[in-house]
């Protein structure tokens, strides 16, 4: 009979207590806090004396009657209490607030760092560092402003409120059930600007109401063209009036859902940050080459990899290998002149590199690339054999869903075989702009409205018109980034079905890719100028994707 004493024992060791809080979940019978003193200020008993008060409780390992800590052995509703030391008061409460009382949440809570680990129907949360029950994006070294720590509720990504994923595989996640503080303190932690924003842009009440490329925005209120749970009545605190430029979910600046169906949010960059908001290392001269502030995470709040790490990204600039980049940490830098400003190898393995979360001095304006260069050297590419019946070409590019564009398919790693029908095609010198008059053609296999068979590749010239004269048309919305073909007397252009396709020009002897067809307001409106993105301006991105990627 020997081994009752230590099977007993044992059954109190497999008692697993709550985790350690300052303040109380439900009536506190978990509560393993070192608060020792009494609500009204008297030193607590030792659980373990008889004296100055006898009591029947005696220490175990299960009941955490630990010292002279407050506790809640015999369930009371008003929460722990403990003896007192003071002959004339037996026992008193400790006056231990509720984990809901002794936090609120502003707003929508994404400030909240408190220690609610339970959602609303009373279910136990996951710790944000685990994948199960459940797998999530939200790991703690990937949002390290985000406060996740331990299983604590949270609001990553902007929701109503505070949540969790919680421990019960049937239910992924759940909302926490948390006090709002009083409006007046909402008021005195935002900081409200009307002409320009601040940080992210949280606080900006202005009316700017397009994208930075001048698409209206849709209403808050509207749920059409895009369906969306930003709702004016959900995010009270986010002034969601009308259709205005706001920033509910703490992105990197104001945005807002566009007016059109096939852009569903753009940023708002054409709003001004603040100039008493730029300190030296939030911003960046020329292409950022001589950067050496301290951030370290990318556009996409993504926190960079060590440039010394080799994991989960192997670099190909090192401290070693560009002393003079001054690659510290995980700083963001500019080793290499990219000249759309400073980045870093990204924590994510999806994601060799990203552009960092810094933008260009106020002071600072970029050099205009409307002015081209007297010589320009093409490679040697881009060669092509005469297209056969081009008009009436039975080949397509298969593999894609209904409704996607014919130019955006994946070819999941197989090699391209050229033939009379697939050549190389070369890219612009950067930052090239095609002098006007110069013809081009786009291609493509989109809508024709019934003027053409959209079955088979369609080819129309165009010729290029200058940046300036488009503008006449488009009222200054034109930007550095984009170009323009003059719209002809008949309905030709591109249409739904050849966006992402090209707009080639034969220069040097050599086809380039100048431009991408990109949404218009309306399909090849005669006399009116198309835009397309200007190829040159992302030639540096596109050979560092081939050559990081």
């Amino acid at each position: 009979m020997g081994w009752l004493p230590i099977l007993l024992l044992l059954t109190q060791c497999l008692v697993v207590p709550d985790y350690v809080r300052t303040c109380l979940m439900d009536n506190g019978v978990g509560y393993r806090g070192t608060v020792a003193t009494t609500a009204g200020g008297l030193p607590c008993q030792i659980w373990r004396h008889r004296f100055p008060n006898d009591h029947k409780y005696t220490p175990t390992l299960a009941n955490g009657l630990e010292e002279n800590f407050c506790r809640n052995p015999d369930g009371d509703p008003r929460g722990p209490w403990c003896y007192t030391t003071n002959p004339a008061v037996r026992f008193q409460s400790c006056g231990i607030k509720s984990c809901q009382e002794a936090a609120c949440i502003w707003c929508n809570g994404e400030d909240y760092r408190g220690a609610v680990d339970r959602t609303e129907s009373g279910r136990e949360c996951q710790r944000w560092d685990l994948q199960h029950p459940h797998s999530h994006p939200f790991e703690p070294g990937k949002f390290p402003d985000q406060g996740l720590d331990d299983n604590y509720c949270r609001n990553p990504d902007g929701s109503e409120r505070p949540w969790c994923y919680t421990t019960d595989p049937q239910l992924e996640r759940e909302f926490c059930d948390l006090p709002r503080c009083r409006s007046e303190a909402q008021l005195s932690r935002e900081a409200i600007t009307f002409n320009c924003f601040r940080g992210k842009g949280e606080g900006y009440r202005g009316i700017a109401n397009t994208t930075t490329t001048g698409v209206p925005c849709q209403r808050w209120d509207a749920q059409s063209p895009h369906q969306h749970r930003f709702t004016p009545e959900k995010y009270a605190c986010k002034d969601l009036r009308e259709n205005f430029c706001r920033n509910p979910d703490g992105s990197e600046a104001p945005w807002c859902f566009t007016s059109r169906p096939g852009m569903r949010m753009a940023f708002c960059y054409q709003i001004q940050r603040c100039n008493d908001d730029l300190r030296p290392e939030d911003c960046y001269h020329g292409s950022g080459e001589q950067y050496r502030g301290s951030v370290s995470k990318t556009r996409k709040g993504v926190q960079c990899q060590h440039w010394s790490a080799e994991t989960p990204h192997k670099p190909q600039f090192t401290p070693s290998s560009a002393p003079q980049a001054q690659l510290k940490e995980n700083f963001c830098r500019n080793p290499d002149g990219d000249s759309h400003g400073p980045w870093c190898y990204t924590t994510d393995p999806g994601t060799p590199f990203d552009y960092c979360a810094l933008r260009r001095c106020n002071d600072d304006q970029p050099l205009s690339i409307l002015d081209p260069p007297d010589q320009v050297q093409f490679e040697k590419c881009g060669k092509r054999v005469n297209r056969l019946n081009q008009q009436r070409s039975k080949l397509r590019v298969v593999g894609g869903h209904p409704g996607n564009s014919p130019w955006t398919v994946s070819l999941r790693n197989r090699s391209v075989i050229l033939n009379q029908r697939v050549a190389l095609i070369c890219l612009p010198p950067e930052r090239y702009v095609v002098p006007p008059g110069t013809k081009c053609e786009i291609a493509g296999w989109g809508e024709t409205k019934g003027t053409s068979d959209d079955t088979v590749l369609n080819v129309a010239s165009l010729k290029v018109i200058s940046n300036q004269e488009c503008n006449i048309k488009h009222r200054g919305r034109v930007r550095e980034r984009e170009m323009c073909t003059e719209g002809l007397l008949v309905p030709v252009g591109a249409c739904e079905g050849d966006y992402g396709g090209p707009l080639a020009c034969f220069t040097h002897d050599c086809w380039v890719l100048e431009g991408i067809i990109i949404p218009n307001r309306v399909c090849a409106r005669p006399r009116w100028p198309a835009i397309f993105m200007r190829v040159s301006v992302f030639v540096d991105w596109i050979r560092k994707v081939i050559q990081l990627g």
